[in-house]
């Protein structure tokens, strides 16, 4: 008789998981042989593990990865140039927590932008803030936000995040103005948040491609000497994975 009041109110207090866990116990019998204590645990750990799974959704929508990347698919094949202990040392995430960079670097379709997201992913789940960027795009969001009047909030915005990935990195050499704003986002996240790099231009190139040499001085100051570096090798992943390249083979 009270059965319905009581899920109602789990429905008003937003405890869907457990609400949902409860009508299975009711509907099982075999419940019926743990103990209180035993059946309120496994429904507390129910509403739990919903929460913890809902929050990372959130986290993963909100880092808008181009990719549904996982390091559990990452091909870690020695011709690749990735260490195995090293991917692993990064997913825990210990980076991000003391605020240093990575630097993701290599050729075109070397499946940069992959394990990128794939380490954005792990870092979700260790509960960071993450954010994936196009340069190229987001170079253009900060042009619209000074034009409309939203660019210190856009800068607060990216400031907040504790995982920022850049994609794409000085694909095209940079405007004076363009390097100015890079600077400001990466000025705000130094020491205080992490930064991943992801890009076919090698950081020798990196200083001609930022037309003030004291601009260039201080973005790469800033990026490349608290960071982790991963140089990919070998044929481009999209080559290899063509459904072309597989029907020639």
């Amino acid at each position: 008789m009270l059965t319905q009041p009581l899920l109602e109110k789990l429905s008003q207090l937003k405890l869907g998981g457990f609400r949902q866990a409860l009508t299975e116990q009711l509907e099982n019998p075999q419940y019926a042989d743990l103990s209180f204590e035993e059946r309120l645990g496994l429904l507390v750990d129910i509403e739990i593990t919903r929460r913890a799974n809902n929050r990372l959704r959130r986290r993963i929508k909100t880092a808008q990865f181009p990719l549904q990347a996982t390091l559990a698919d990452l091909d870690l094949s020695a011709g690749r140039g990735l260490k195995r202990a090293q991917i692993l040392e990064l997913a825990q995430g210990e980076w991000v927590r003391r605020h240093l960079n990575l630097l993701v670097l290599g050729a075109t379709g070397a499946g940069k932008t992959y394990l990128a997201c794939a380490l954005g992913w792990a870092a979700c789940e260790a509960e960071f803030t993450v954010r994936h960027v196009r340069t190229s795009r987001l170079l253009q969001a900060l042009e619209l936000a000074q034009a409309d009047g939203s660019y210190s909030q856009l800068l607060r915005s990216l400031a907040r995040v504790q995982l920022l990935i850049f994609d794409d990195w000085l694909r095209d050499p940079l405007s004076r103005s363009q390097a100015k704003d890079l600077l400001e986002i990466i000025d705000d996240r130094y020491g205080r948040a992490a930064t991943l790099v992801a890009t076919q231009i090698p950081v020798s190139d990196w200083h001609a491609r930022i037309p003030d040499p004291t601009l260039a001085d201080s973005v790469l100051d800033r990026l490349i000497h608290n960071a982790y570096r991963i140089e990919l090798k070998g044929d481009s992943m999209r080559k290899t994975h063509s459904p072309l390249q597989n029907n020639a083979n």
